[in-house]
């Protein structure tokens, strides 16, 4: 029996270095690269702020952007749907996708498409975390781990939150289903990439929360799951609407190059009709004023329809962060009406609208811990609970699958 155990205990720890080691080499790598990423996309905002012009150069980056998908035989569509298909199925994932949205992304920050930068952070991570992992790892599972660790890495080493990107990426593939096996390797990988990109002088994001309550009670409570309603209803808009664009855009326009140029000069229109650059990049600027407790009543809906335009016509980036412009600045509007603090309401609705649109509940409630701090945790809790369950099955990606119904199995 002691042998058996010893001999158990020395697998253990053998499988424990293996993963410290390859998940760490994945984790420092995209770590590198995607603090190199950070610091280009920041790069290119700032160049965008300080020259006006370069949003009229928006449709001419459109076609460059379609000119290097077809160089590269990759086709335009492909995104973050594809990354967490191969994921599930244990599918191949084109090593060429890496420089595609690398360059992609940087062009549509530089030239004001609205968009985040999540999307390619797993597309990214997702296709170095795949082709190292056909050299680290023989079997099929192992691969899939350490595409989950790329996955994680890149996520962290742009938002530096090590555990939300590592839960993140478990809950997504199959929502209800959690990955914990490889919940070691994409902690060691994301804390690794967060470590990596500060140390080559990547950007930190922060997101500093002004003012709330002095303490939580049951009304703030029921004010933050009344909150999450709202958060449930515009993730359900949300993912309508981009999942609109995407279809009926490509099905009216169907081809590439006339798609993302007309595109890119439809969002160039809009802005100069609203006479804002508000909606163009991230606008990582207007949530941090919501976070102050000021925001427009429209933006959210304006943010919504930029977004939708700019990802459906072809451009690339993210939903994630043009999630956390919505809910921020939905949540300080709603707070107000609520009798909450506009401040808190636009933290609570960053996380709120999160979950929502992902369906990572576990995620969004660890992102506030790691944005905001655990003071108003149970207020976090309700509000991406409420939004969790009342959004149904919407989400961002088609690709994503429940494991149950979110209403049971008597659910039609």
């Amino acid at each position: 029996m002691i042998r058996k155990l010893w001999q158990a205990f020395l697998r253990y720890l053998m499988a424990f270095g293996y993963w410290l080691l390859a998940a760490g080499l994945v984790g420092a790598l995209c770590g590198v690269i995607g603090g190199l990423f950070a610091m280009a996309v920041e790069g290119a905002t700032h160049l965008r702020q300080h020259h006006d012009f370069l949003l009229y150069l928006l449709p001419l980056g459109g076609l460059i952007i379609a000119g290097a998908y077809r160089l590269m035989k990759l086709p335009l569509s492909l995104g973050t749907d594809e990354i967490i298909k191969t994921v599930r199925t244990q599918g191949r994932v084109p090593i060429l996708m890496a420089p595609a949205i690398f360059l992609s992304t940087v062009i549509t920050h530089l030239l004001g498409g609205s968009a985040g930068r999540e999307g390619a952070a797993l597309q990214l991570g997702g296709s170095i975390g795949a082709k190292l992992g056909d050299f680290l790892h023989p079997k099929e599972d192992g691969k899939r781990i350490l595409e989950l660790c790329g996955m994680a890495a890149l996520f962290s080493a742009l938002f530096g939150t090590p555990l939300t990107a590592t839960i993140f990426v478990l809950e997504i593939i199959e929502v209800g289903k959690f990955n914990s096996r490889a919940l070691l390797p994409c902690l060691i990988s994301a804390l690794t990439a967060k470590l990596c990109a500060l140390a080559i002088g990547a950007p930190v994001e922060l997101f500093p929360l002004a003012g709330g309550l002095e303490t939580v009670h049951g009304v703030s409570l029921l004010q933050s799951a009344g909150l999450g309603v709202g958060c449930a209803a515009i993730a359900i808009i949300f993912c309508g609407v981009m999942h609109f664009a995407n279809r009926y855009i490509r099905r009216a326009i169907p081809h590439d190059f006339l798609r993302i140029a007309l595109g890119g000069g439809a969002v160039v229109l809009l802005s100069l009709l609203l006479g804002t650059r508000d909606y163009n990049g991230g606008g990582m600027h207007v949530i941090l004023s919501a976070l102050e407790g000021k925001a427009r009543p429209e933006a959210f809906l304006l943010k919504m329809l930029f977004t939708a335009i700019t990802l459906g016509c072809g451009f690339k980036g993210g939903e994630i962060v043009p999630s956390f412009f919505v809910g921020s600045t939905l949540g300080c509007i709603l707070a107000g009406l609520l009798g909450l603090s506009p401040a808190l309401g636009a933290a609570l609705g960053l996380a709120g609208v999160f979950c929502g649109v992902t369906n990572a509940p576990l995620a969004a409630i660890m992102l506030s811990i790691e944005l905001f701090g655990a003071e108003y945790l149970p207020l976090f809790g309700v509000t991406c609970g409420v939004s969790f369950m009342l959004s149904g099955h919407c989400s961002l990606y088609h690709t994503q699958v429940f494991d149950q119904p979110k209403l049971g199995h008597q659910e039609n």
